[in-house]
């Protein structure tokens, strides 16, 4: 095991040494997370993030449906419609 020690700013920021940032394969711009488990014990990994990890994390648009599935759905019911309607015709 090797200590790697870095300082804290007066904004409680940390700068994360080059080696640290290799081994946790992460760049300018990538999130990593701090996980602190159940003994106290802390670890640095990179962030992953999944669509339910940041489901919500946006508010829709003004007169916009939250429910994507309904209005998949009813679109689908719509465009059925529209080609029996077609077919009807002719």
């Amino acid at each position: 095991m090797r200590e790697i020690i870095s300082t804290i700013s007066s904004k409680g920021q940390v700068t994360i040494p080059a080696d640290v940032r290799r081994h946790l394969g992460v760049g300018t711009a990538d999130k990593i997370a701090f996980v602190v488990g159940d003994e106290g014990k802390v670890e640095l990994r990179p962030a992953r993030f999944t669509l339910e990890s940041v489901l919500g994390s946006i508010e829709a648009l003004p007169n916009e449906s939250t429910d994507l599935e309904r209005e998949i759905e009813e679109a689908t019911e719509e465009e059925a419609n529209r080609i029996v309607r077609r077919l009807k015709r002719r």
